[in-house]
């Protein structure tokens, strides 16, 4: 079979993130069973117009504001009819492939916009993208659909998806996990880790705030943030650590290597994530699987990730000191870490990648 995708970014590009990693995951398994597959993404600075990867080909094309016209112009001067399908990944914005394309196409959805608009895009296209979205999902909306969460799922539904259109695909992770819960051994302290790109959408001063609200009740409470930091939210972050009356408990290490990333999920007792909104929020999974289970917001993906108190917990309030009284209640109840901890361990081990390439295979087959 011979796939076109299209989407935002490839993995390489510096602010890649889940879905990326899910995304050339499954390419990467489709070209090793011999089916042939051409990434058009957005260039980055410095990035390579075209790279074979695995097998695989990545063309990149103008930058993240031009990509979806040069993509359909690419298209129609040097694809056009070469794919078996197409797939248009909607990350904030479709290239509205189904006007251009004569082969079969589906959309890939890892999550809808909407309030995210506000945080991570400048006024006034904040309000322009916000209002206009559901306007282009309509016009997408007698597509067939694959996403991976029901919380998507549902949004998708709510701007007018027809439900058996919609094919959830199992999620899934990359990284190894331990065999043994004995494998992770914990930092001393009690120690959070906040992990991730530190967006405004990922709410990162939530975290160093609810940490501050938690430690008054827990004194050797540490708090450890990594994660790309290479944007202006992330000088507000290290403004407030710098700020902060407990700044000497709080390590702010920026972008980690895999293996720091790998040491930090099995060391730390807690992942606190404070997003937005996540298509899934594949870091949950993934600090479970090395042995740390996550308290999070009760918000779209993190909510479909965490079985509330059953593998992490999900803070009743969606704000600081709702998250730190969960943070608190866990770490001061041995007995419930614990449980929690084996949990949220066994339920990553279910998110492997042939499950989760088994049902995409499955479903572009035989749309």
């Amino acid at each position: 079979m011979k796939i076109l995708w299209l989407t935002f970014k490839d993995l390489k590009n510096p602010t890649s993130g889940g879905a990326e990693k899910v995304n050339e995951g499954l390419i990467k398994k489709l070209s090793d069973e011999g089916h042939e597959v051409i990434l058009l993404v957005a260039g980055f600075k410095d990035c390579q117009n075209e790279e074979i990867i695995d097998g695989y080909k990545i063309i990149r094309l103008g930058n993240k504001w031009t990509v979806y016209w040069l993509a359909f112009m690419y298209y129609k001067k040097n694809l056009n009819s070469w794919a078996d399908l197409v797939i248009d990944e909607v990350n904030t914005i479709p290239f509205f492939v189904k006007f251009y394309a004569k082969e079969k196409n589906i959309l890939l959805v890892h999550q809808l916009c909407r309030q995210i608009w506000f945080y991570e895009m400048f006024f006034p296209l904040n309000i322009v993208g916000y209002f206009i979205e559901p306007f282009y999902l309509k016009i997408l909306s007698d597509k067939k659909v694959i996403t991976i969460s029901e919380s998507t799922k549902n949004d998708l539904i709510k701007f007018g998806f027809k439900k058996e259109n919609i094919f959830i695909i199992r999620n899934f992770i990359t990284t190894n996990p331990i065999e043994n819960l004995s494998d992770a051994k914990k930092y001393e302290n009690f120690t959070i880790l906040s992990l991730g790109a530190v967006r405004k959408m990922k709410r990162t001063k939530d975290i160093i705030k609810s940490f501050e609200l938690a430690k008054l009740k827990i004194p050797h409470l540490r708090l450890i943030v990594a994660g790309n930091d290479q944007t202006n939210y992330s000088k507000e972050v290290l403004l407030l650590v710098n700020k902060s009356q407990f700044k000497n408990d709080i390590i702010f290490l920026g972008k980690v290597s895999l293996e720091k990333k790998m040491e930090l999920m099995q060391k730390c007792h807690i992942l606190a994530v404070t997003s937005v909104k996540e298509g899934w929020g594949l870091v949950v999974t993934e600090a479970n699987s090395q042995g740390t289970p996550a308290i999070a917001y009760n918000v779209d993906g993190l909510r479909d990730s965490i079985k509330n108190s059953e593998t992490g917990l999900l803070s009743i309030k969606n704000n600081p000191k709702g998250l730190s009284e969960q943070i608190t209640s866990l770490l001061k109840n041995k007995e419930k870490y614990e449980k929690i901890r084996k949990n949220c361990w066994e339920f990553s081990l279910d998110f492997d990648m042939d499950k989760g390439y088994k049902g995409f295979l499955n479903i572009i087959k035989n749309i």
